[in-house]
């Protein structure tokens, strides 16, 4: 090329031959340019290829303990033993989890489970104190209660509890839960502060104050304790993102509920189906289809037995018309 460069200057005094290789040359360097250009603009036709979403490694986890033993990571409830003791669960992102297991009449535990480890083994130890021992019937009769009666049951085991430990925070968080399922959100708020009380810095229970302050309808309240118990667990609070996209939607701000939404889901590694719905409610009714349509089909793939699956099926194809709609209007 170097050579070429330097005989595309003529001389006057130039050989015949000479000037044959200039020509040459020449006629090479343009033809080369013609093809830079033709390059550049298929470059510029061709569509860029779309970005393709990785996904976290996850990996499945088998937890062994006591029969119908609770479990939780992370603080987020991944389900309960069989009458084995054993529990897998699936797309546990690869990093290291704290894991808790209670079960009933046994000693509440708590361990690590490092990177890389796909079975854990944890003992509980026989409960023997009394206030621990309620604790445990009032959140069982909670997690059962079907109506109010049942509701009032699990308060009055909660009140029992704290009469015997006063200083108890999940025993008073438990019992805010259930004023909170009665209505009573002036106790419920009165509860979470005893909680804060023996546990200043409590992510769930800023939680569920969020959840009552937007039930109370005390909106700006309620974003400020979701905000705070997402800033005490250090941003994983699935609950809280659940809160405040709840509330962003109701005050018509489906962009920022989407989001929240999306940053649940993400923490909760899908083992909430029921969060895939309420996204796909937010893409309705921001008149995003298409979205709706692809949140409403995980739905269906994580659960598809389960109690939304019917409703869900019926509206998935009016909405495809809807997308197909969209798409085609000029």
């Amino acid at each position: 090329m170097q050579t070429c460069t330097r005989l595309a200057i003529p001389a006057k005094r130039m050989k015949n031959k000479t000037w044959s290789r200039v020509a040459a040359c020449n006629l090479i360097l343009v033809l080369l340019a013609q093809l830079v250009l033709f390059a550049g603009a298929s470059a510029q036709k061709r569509p860029k290829a779309k970005h393709i979403p990785t996904i976290a490694p996850s990996a499945v986890v088998t937890i062994t303990t006591e029969p119908n033993a609770i479990v939780w990571i992370d603080e987020v409830r991944r389900g309960q033993t069989d009458a084995t003791g054993r529990l897998e669960l699936k797309n546990v992102s690869g990093k290291p989890h704290t894991v808790r297991v209670r079960a009933m009449g046994f000693r509440e535990s708590t361990t690590r489970l490092i990177v890389g480890k796909r079975t854990l083994s944890v003992k509980l130890l026989r409960a023997t104190d009394p206030a621990e021992l309620l604790f445990q019937q009032a959140e069982d009769a909670r997690e059962k209660a079907k109506d109010d009666q049942a509701k009032q049951k699990a308060a009055d085991l909660y009140r029992e509890t704290l009469k015997l430990r006063s200083a108890f925070p999940a025993a008073h968080l438990g019992l805010a839960r259930v004023l909170l399922d009665l209505n009573e959100h002036k106790d419920a708020l009165n509860e979470i502060e005893a909680a804060r009380r023996g546990r200043p810095i409590y992510a769930e229970a800023s939680a569920v104050e969020g959840r009552i302050n937007r039930e109370a309808a005390f909106t700006q309240e309620a974003i400020k304790s979701f905000r705070r118990a997402i800033r005490e667990a250090g941003g994983f609070q699935p609950e809280a993102h659940v809160g405040l996209a709840r509330v962003f939607e109701e005050k018509g701000q489906y962009a920022e509920a989407i989001a929240e939404y999306r940053k649940a889901i993400d923490q909760l590694s899908d083992s909430e189906p029921v969060i895939y719905q309420l996204l796909g409610a937010a893409y309705e009714k921001q008149q995003n289809y298409k979205d709706a349509v692809v949140a409403y089909e995980r739905y269906l793939q994580l659960a598809p037995n389960g109690s939304l699956a019917p409703a869900l099926r019926s509206i998935i194809d009016q909405l495809r018309r809807d997308a197909a709609g969209q798409e085609i209007v000029p």
